[in-house]
């Protein structure tokens, strides 16, 4: 139970602000001074607006009050649990909360009569695409990534790669079937899955496990220098033109994780730095044959190394690493450490922000972690029939 404050400031500033404004028609002069006209009666169409604003108002101030101090519960707990596991203390039910988030229920705005037609809703922000990445790294780079000649050859390398770094067939395959529908190609971006008239892209992620470009400039912060060496000992193994390609393309590296390290390392940074031509260029690289199956692979594996690092040893399934995917490593490995009877009744609210969570419909509609899991495994099962998850599956072998 919430103990909820009661803040009327906000509704009732608001309340007094709407109703004195001279559409409200209460803005006209006094009548008892010479010259001044008595006011005209509201109409009822004003009158039926007021009452339903202070209704509305009202409503939507008591929804404000209980999501604050549920959020704010939600937060926390889990700075409690955070501290909790530092001194090595066991986690227990009462350490999340144990209700979903209020859900507005009340009336909705209304429209003021008296409000002008609205405007044409404004376009949505245009999001880049691959055309865009490639451009961006040619020109901020002088850098055009080496394309597969096929899809079953960047399958391979990724599968090269993938294993080698020591992913399990299972994990990569069951990841890139949920991520990238199971039939996606290396250079899928999210909302262009399936060509259509008017079809846009609605982030930046891209490939197998679907990087944003934030995801790609972190990588090469904070694991630059791995990639470089991995590229170097390849480069040992060649000669002639094949060699001097290589060695190129890991110059060109070097400069990103340079322009990556621009910045400190933080996730707000990153994804500022992401937006801007040198970071479009860095996304590029997942295009690349060579450098693109080491930053999708890197994400899955940085995963892996998180929970290796706070004393998990079991081996994640592919829904487990979905989870730390969607949530962030911290909030997912909650998620993979808690006992099975904890799942059943832990919301998944405790894992989110409260806009991210809103943001979330998955989250939202499967709402407590058990069926969160149940939901990520049973599309993972579906898509990994497709022909794309298993040609991937056959590159493993």
């Amino acid at each position: 139970m919430f103990r909820l404050s009661r803040r009327h400031g906000f509704g009732a500033c608001l309340l007094t602000a709407l109703l004195l404004s001279p559409c409200g028609e209460l803005a006209a002069g006094d009548a008892s001074q010479p010259g001044v006209a008595a006011p005209s009666a509201a109409s009822p169409a004003v009158v039926e607006y007021r009452r339903k604003l202070e209704a509305y108002l009202r409503a939507r101030q008591e929804y404000e009050d209980a999501a604050s101090a549920y959020w704010s519960s939600v937060a926390e707990k889990r700075r409690a649990r955070n501290a909790k596991r530092r001194g090595g203390e066991a986690i227990v039910a009462d350490d999340y909360v144990l209700t979903q988030p209020p859900v507005y229920a009340g009336p909705p705005r209304p429209v003021d009569p008296a409000a002008p037609l609205p405007e044409a809703p404004a376009q949505k922000k245009y999001v880049p695409v691959v055309g865009d990445f490639v451009r961006a790294a040619s020109d901020q780079y002088g850098f055009v990534p080496q394309r597969p000649r096929s899809e079953i050859e960047y399958k391979r390398a990724y599968a090269r790669v993938a294993a080698a770094a020591g992913l399990t067939r299972e994990q990569a395959v069951r990841v890139y079937a949920f991520e990238a529908g199971g039939n996606g190609a290396y250079d899928v971006q999210a909302g262009l899955e399936h060509p259509r008239p008017g079809a846009q892209a609605i982030t930046t992620a891209l490939g197998y496990n679907q990087l944003l470009s934030t995801n790609s400039v972190e990588i090469l912060a904070e694991q630059g220098d791995r990639l470089i060496k991995v590229l170097r000992a390849r480069a040992a193994g060649l000669a002639g033109e094949a060699r001097s390609a290589l060695d190129g393309k890991i110059a060109v590296l070097r400069r990103m994780v340079d322009s990556a390290r621009s910045v400190p390392d933080d996730w707000n940074e990153h994804e500022k730095l992401a937006n801007t031509p040198q970071g479009l260029a860095i996304h590029a690289l997942n295009l690349d044959i060579d450098v693109g199956p080491l930053l999708q692979t890197q994400k899955l594996i940085d995963s892996i190394v998180f929970a290796r690092r706070k004393g998990y040893r079991a081996e994640l399934t592919a829904a487990e690493l979905e989870m730390m995917n969607l949530t962030g490593d911290g909030n997912g490995l909650d998620m993979v450490m808690m006992p099975a009877a904890l799942r059943e009744r832990v919301p998944t609210a405790n894992f989110f922000q409260r806009g991210g969570y809103h943001r979330n419909p998955v989250a939202i509609r499967h709402n407590v972690v058990a069926r969160l899991m149940a939901a990520t495994d049973a599309r993972m099962d579906n898509q990994v029939k497709l022909p794309g998850a298993r040609d991937l599956a056959a590159a493993f072998q």
